[in-house]
């Protein structure tokens, strides 16, 4: 009769004990699968503060939660990492087109139409970027214009890296909201010259 040592009994057992609030069951399992969790999460994004973030945030939320029941602790680790490294993901890939389409605006100068639009659209963006909290501004310009990484920026103000990320995903999300409008003019104004 082996198998009653075996690992599920053990996790079924763990997690009984932490739903009742047991918080040694808990940091057996965090223990147990945070390596697994990060390797899962770091696989699919190459990123450690990131995976690192995921995992912590995975294991929160499963102590936070813990009055639910888990049936299957490793499956539902997998589960929870892929839905979060999904979110993730998607959250950053709406950020980025609107800054490619940004990057690509001065090299349409030649046009002087363009140009002034451009110059109109610069002092616009300008504009924007000063009714943003101060901080907020500061870490936007890092990024965007000193193009410095997320985990320099937070070094350099001594805040987490998901703090940078936090803000930038702000700013980026209430310029859009006012710009992005305005370069789809520019861009169609562009269009229809050619």
């Amino acid at each position: 009769m082996r198998d009653v040592d075996s690992v599920p009994v053990n996790d079924s057992l763990l997690l009984l004990q932490v739903q009742q609030g047991n918080k040694k069951a808990f940091n057996a399992l965090y223990e147990k699968y945070w390596d697994k969790v990060y390797a899962n999460a770091y696989k699919r994004l190459k990123d450690e503060d990131q995976a690192k973030d995921i995992a912590q945030e995975i294991f929160v939320s499963i102590w936070l939660n813990k009055e639910n029941p888990i049936d299957n602790l490793p499956a539902y680790l997998n589960i929870a990492v892929r839905n979060r490294v999904f979110k993730l993901v998607e959250k950053q890939k709406s950020v980025s087109p609107f800054f490619d389409k940004l990057a690509e605006l001065p090299a349409l100068h030649q046009d002087a139409d363009a140009a002034l639009a451009y110059k109109e659209f610069y002092k616009a963006y300008e504009d924007l970027l000063g009714t943003l909290p101060p901080k907020r501004q500061m870490i936007f310009r890092l990024r965007y214009q000193e193009d410095q990484t997320t985990k320099a920026i937070a070094d350099q103000l001594g805040i987490t890296r998901k703090t940078v990320q936090n803000q930038l995903i702000k700013a980026i999300e209430h310029l859009k909201m006012i710009l992005l409008p305005i370069i789809m003019i520019i861009f169609s104004m562009l269009h229809s010259h050619h």
